[in-house]
């Protein structure tokens, strides 16, 4: 339950979360785990080369089975992906059923892989709770699917060209497109009770045919030889409405249908008609083999598309199934009407589907995530703020994905199969044969990204806990489990090369989620903390020995998840010899000491053994601080600072004396400010031997503590002792840097390398190659890792998260007292809380509507930001141009980008729109007091949240009458506000209707949140929580709490 004003507050979706938390009920046994791609996989490629781009085309998907996963648009299957319900359509003009996601390949795409289509993810309860109310938004072109433009256009392209989007294709002209909303509910008694209504619109001028085929099929496990015949599960039709399910795990289902609507003048329904095959390879037409049976994987798309009348299952079994609506009497469906189809999927074999009371149902859960949503962040904010956090959170929900894979059976091959080619075990991931994955898992974008990212789930789990701390926790130990993590301690990094490095942000990552769900929800899960902190002892060991081979504690590490950032392939033995020591990497390790020396000190307060532990990270932490500027000891020798120019550099080390710097200021020179850590003197006196060590360490190690400890006699606000890699003298100097529009702040936040570099690149010639780093604010314009990222300019909010929240830590230190020029230049001097704010702000405005209607993102697209069809839905971008804010790579990276809905709970309050002056602080009083009395004011409940979704359906007193009004439409994806006096709605179906004891316990609730809304705001008014997070209690141990 949600904690505000010290009151439980608890909202329909925490009472389904309780029941799964007791074992009562299991919401979360299904959800939307079905991938949006599985072709061109790793767990997919069987090749000799290791090509899987190649080895499983797109035009392979609709033919061949998979091996180790299933895709479909909108997919919802179960915990363990055994049985998937996804979506296929056709306008009569493609060549096959849309039945996946298109895109391009990473040798097609001139920027590397990259998704050519439009769908929005609009909604979404929280995660592993209960999945009871989703929707995803499909916009179908009527046209013929520009596959072959997108193809041959991209190949024209160069890297210095923008991508060629299914937007530039001109298939969206005139609107002649379908809005196909696709909604999923379940029961409020039992999890087990799926509904699905698909509404597809047509937008455009002039009637239009739509074929709808829901699609019910199991995950093909036959194939293998690793099961038995008899466990194979089937699907067969019981009447011409059901059809029944059985699996021997998941038991009997029935798939029961209902009649659609008529949209042609004879006013008949549409009747849906049973398909059945098998999943199963068509190797006739894919190898020129035989088939082992005649019915396969394609053989909806031959019978529709082609009219191949068998080659269907005339018995109507088998193991894959699909209703055909076919939407085209009289041409079909007329400009600005839609087509409707609704199912159930259930364990009981009805027969009959009431359509009132299934729209009720899905009415009442979109309701319940109003409600919920609302409490997550109740404070006054922007319409349009809240659109863009509710689809943030929406986003990371579809982007859970059922992730199979296990080693031994993927690297030696199936009884029943081929055996791989010789060699190919070596190819990639070959000291990885531990590894046994079959969870449902976050993964960073659910088509380009559809495998996970050990440093990405980091990130994703801090929005998460905001949600579902649950999930969270359950991603983060997972990583560390014995089936995941290597036994030498290295964390699996993503599906290419598990073996690869990411930065080591998962004890932050850990703590953090354990502060954020003791915030708000009121829990402290202190086995959790345990768990995963003892088992990051070990991946901490790894990192020391493997990437401190020389124990100087300077650290390697490789690309560490920067790509092409460096003048090198830092993954690749330096051309010039000798080594690369990394400013990034040392301060990765330096903050990961500090998060380790964070949760000891938290244990240490419940068992005392853990400040031994807590001690050993102090220390650690100083020695690597030494050594970032003090390789020896000695102050006259080069080390990873450049004083003159303010700034760490990663260095080349042919070992001695040898050292050259390299004079890149990027990202890599910014992470040092990541190491960071107060300590409240409360804390340090509660843990006497810790306290002694310290003491002890001060007075016996004074050499390193003069040149490193320089905050322990002087301390702070609040009488805190700073931890840091700079002091600060150092950190006004790269402040100048950061904060500087012309080197790395731009107006969307904090670029990844500095614009200096436009006209000044750094260069160097090694053997005749020249090698150079320059400002490329978009795409890359190189193949290194890809191409399909880019570090040398664009934003991207994970690193900017993080820097925002190292500065809200110098400010819990400095205060007041520490005020810097923000921007260079401009007169205006800010503290370091400030600062982040106005960071934070600044990447806010990537999303948000400004005063011209435009949103940066859409990259001066009209459509995007004016067509009221397209405006409130927004792609979650993977990175963002350093100069304009365009949205680059991938379009459904809701993993670390999902971090705005954070940044928006956190400061969206008082968030000014983009272009607006940033507002001095003494002109703020009125606005606040504007916005105590419009919200707070009076008995006045707060109104229903506003809902990133479509009006509520209404319908006339016919069941069916849906599909023949007009009425119901996306005008205004942030809804209708039904109540006009403020107060919660009470229809049929409400979350409160017909319950006088949830009537009370929400009226007692609003009482408190009307409490907490202004206490809140008068913090913000009098500026005592400008840096988002009063008191540190988020990201620091204290002493009580």
């Amino acid at each position: 339950m949600v904690v505000l004003d010290s009151h439980e507050i608890l909202t329909e979706e925490e009472r389904r979360l309780k029941e799964d938390r007791n074992r009562t009920k299991y919401w979360k046994k299904w959800g939307p785990y079905v991938a949006e791609r599985q072709w061109a996989t790793v767990r997919e490629d069987y090749s000799a080369d290791g090509d899987a781009w190649s080895h499983f085309p797109h035009d392979h998907a609709r033919s061949r089975t998979y091996r180790w996963g299933e895709d479909g648009i909108a997919g919802v299957c179960d915990t363990h992906g055994f049985q998937n319900i996804a979506f296929a359509f056709w306008n009569e003009k493609d060549p096959f059923l849309k039945e996946r996601l298109f895109g391009l390949s990473n040798p097609q795409g001139n920027h590397g892989e990259s998704i050519k289509e439009a769908h929005f993810h609009l909604d979404n309860v929280p995660v592993s709770r209960t999945h009871s109310y989703m929707k995803y938004l499909y916009k179908y072109p009527q046209k013929a699917f520009p596959y072959e433009d997108l193809l041959k256009e991209n190949a024209k392209r160069t890297k210095e060209d923008k991508e060629y989007q299914i937007l530039d294709t001109g298939v969206f002209d005139e609107d002649r497109y379908w809005d196909i909303i696709i909604e999923t509910a379940k029961e409020d008694d039992d999890p087990d009770e799926l509904l699905f209504r698909v509404t597809a619109w047509n937008r455009g001028p002039e009637t239009a045919p739509l074929h709808i085929l829901p699609h019910v099929w199991f995950r093909n496990t036959w194939s293998w030889g690793r099961e038995p015949a008899e466990k194979k599960p089937s699907l067969g039709a019981t009447s011409e409405y059901l059809v029944k399910s059985k699996h021997h795990e998941l038991g009997d289902r029935y798939f029961l249908l209902s009649p659609s609507p008529g949209v042609g003048p004879s006013g008949e329904d549409v009747q849906p008609e049973l398909l059945f095959t098998e999943n199963d390879t068509n190797y006739e037409l894919l190898y020129g083999g035989k088939n082992d049976q005649p019915y396969v994987k394609d053989a909806f798309h031959r019978y529709i598309v082609d009219g191949e009348k068998g080659a269907i299952n005339p018995a109507q079994t088998g193991t894959k199934s699909a209703a055909w609506f076919a939407f085209n009497e009289a041409g079909g469906v007329a400009p600005g009407q839609c087509a409707v189809v609704r199912f159930r999927f259930s364990r009981k074999a009805e027969t009959f589907l009431d359509e009132d009371e299934f729209d009720d149902i899905i009415d009442k859960k979109r309701e319940e995530a109003d409600d919920f949503y609302y409490h997550i962040s109740p404070l006054p904010m922007a319409d349009d703020l809240r659109n863009i956090q509710r689809q943030a959170f929406s986003g990371m929900m579809w982007c859970k994905q059922h992730y199979l894979f296990i080693w031994e059976e993927w690297a030696n091959g199936d009884p029943s199969q081929p055996p791989p080619p010789p060699g190919r075990k070596g190819i990639r991931n070959s000291s990885w044969k531990h590894l046994h994955c079959d969870d449902i898992l976050s993964m960073p974008d659910s088509w380009e990204y559809p495998f996970f990212a050990a440093w990405d789930t980091s990130f994703h789990c801090i929005t998460l806990a905001m949600i579902d701390p649950d999930f969270a926790k359950k991603q983060l130990d997972l990583f560390t489990r014995e089936w995941y993590c290597h036994p030498n301690g290295q964390l699996p990094a993503y599906e290419w090369n598990f073996g690869d490095v990411n930065p080591p942000v998962h004890a932050w990552a850990t703590f953090r989620v354990f502060k954020i769900e003791r915030k708000l929800y009121g829990r402290q899960d202190l086995d959790f903390l345990e768990r995963v902190f003892q088992k990051l002892l070990m991946n901490f060991t790894w990192w020391v020995n493997r990437k401190d081979v020389d124990g100087k504690n300077v650290f390697e590490g490789g690309f560490l998840g920067l790509d092409n950032i460096g003048l090198f392939n830092r993954s690749e033995p330096l051309p010039t010899g000798g080594t690369l020591e990394q400013a990034d990497s040392t301060g990765w390790m330096a903050f990961y000491c500090l998060n380790m020396l964070n949760i000891a000190l938290e244990l240490a307060k419940h068992r005392r053994i853990y400040e031994d532990i807590a001690t050993k990270f102090f220390e650690h932490f100083i020695l690597i601080s030494d050594a970032m500027t003090w390789r020896n000891g000695q102050k006259e020798e080069k080390s990873l600072w450049n004083d003159e120019d303010g700034f760490y550099y990663d260095a080349i080390s042919w070992g001695g004396p040898w050292i050259q710097q390299l004079p890149v200021r990027s990202l890599v020179g910014l992470i040092p400010l990541y190491a960071t850590l107060t300590l409240e003197p409360e804390l340090i006196n509660r843990l006497p031997t810790f306290k002694r060590r310290v003491e002890w360490f001060i007075k016996n190690r004074c050499d390193v503590a003069e040149r490193t400890m320089h905050s322990i006699a002087k301390r702070g606000k609040g009488n805190r002792i700073l931890l840091s890699l700079v002091n600060k003298e150092r950190l006004v100097k790269i402040l100048a840097r950061m904060l500087d529009e012309d080197e790395f702040l731009s107006p969307h936040g904090i670029r990844s390398l500095s614009k200096y570099h436009k006209d000044h690149p750094y260069s160097m010639e090694v053997n005749g190659q020249m090698f150079k780093v320059g400002y490329v604010p978009g795409d890359s314009d190189s193949g290194l890792f890809g191409g399909n990222s880019n570090w040398r300019g664009p934003i991207w909010l994970c690193v900017n998260f993080l820097l925002v929240e190292s500065l809200q830590r110098f400010y819990l230190f400095f205060g007041q007292e520490l005020k810097v020029e923000c921007p260079v230049g401009s007169g205006d001097y800010m503290h370091l809380g400030h600062v982040s704010e106005e960071i934070q702000h600044r990447l806010q405005h990537l999303f948000a509507r400004g005063d011209d209607g435009r949103r940066s993102i859409n990259g001066g697209s009209d459509m995007l930001d004016f067509d009221p069809y397209w405006k409130d839905c927004l792609w979650f971008y993977e990175f963002f141009d350093g100069d304009n804010g365009r949205g680059l790579g991938a379009t459904h990276q809701c993993g670390w980008t999902g971090l705005i809905a954070r940044m928006i709970h956190d400061t969206g309050v008082n968030c000014r729109l983009p272009q607006t002056p940033r507002t001095p602080s003494v002109g703020m009083s009125h606005y606040f007091d504007d916005i105590l009395h419009r919200h707070v004011g009076g008995a006045q409940t707060p109104k229903s949240p506003m809902s990133p979704s479509m009006p509520r359906l209404r319908r006339s007193s016919t069941s069916r009458s849906l599909a023949a009004r007009s009425d119901f439409d996306i005008d205004d994806l942030n809804g209708d506000d039904d109540e006009a006096d403020g107060s919660f709605p009470q229809r049929r179906g409400s979350v409160l209707m017909g319950d006088p004891a949830r009537i009370r316990e929400r009226q007692e609730a609003d009482e408190h949140l009307r409490a907490y809304v202004t206490k809140e705001l008068e913090k913000v008014k009098l500026e005592q929580s400008a840096d988002g997070y009063s008191g540190g209690d988020e990201f620091e141990a204290q002493a009580e709490e």
